[in-house]
């Protein structure tokens, strides 16, 4: 895929995208310059909680992240390694759906055991692995404050 096509210009013409992930929000899954993923184009059915979305946040943003809550109008949406939920993201907005990954270099298919064990273990920890992520950040905080004499 070259630099003027994008996301949705590629999935529009065929079908799937296999891609590299930029940055941290979805580890332990994927890991920036090591896994890839591929998303297929989302039709017209609704995404369910715990699939993992290729979608647009602004004008070429792309973001990967999953799902956590379906709503009326909206999806609520988190990434496995963050602690904002995101609010509002319509069906417009989702490109595309992740059906595999490529993780120390091995394939995985959302449909393995493996996987939908994994997706069960981050919907169900979200509050408790939000908790303690909130907690160290503000350990750290305290850290430097008296180490370094920076404020908090």
């Amino acid at each position: 895929m070259d630099e003027t096509t994008n996301f949705r210009e590629y999935l529009k013409k065929n079908e799937t995208l296999t891609y590299s992930n930029v940055g941290t929000s979805m580890m332990p899954l994927l890991c920036q310059g090591r896994d890839l993923f591929t998303v297929e184009k989302k039709g017209k059915k609704r995404c369910k909680a715990g699939d993992v979305v290729l979608y647009v946040r602004e004008p070429d943003k792309y973001v990967l992240h999953r799902v956590i809550r379906v709503r009326k109008d909206d999806y609520v949406i988190l990434g496995d390694n963050c602690i904002n939920n995101e609010y509002g993201i319509k069906d417009k907005d989702i490109l595309g759906v992740m059906t595999s990954y490529v993780r120390k270099g091995k394939s995985h298919s959302v449909t393995d055991t493996s996987y939908r064990l994994y997706t069960w273990y981050i919907m169900h920890t979200i509050p408790v692995r939000v908790f303690f992520k909130k907690l160290k950040g503000k350990a750290k905080r305290i850290v430097k404050r008296f180490v370094y004499g920076k404020k908090i």
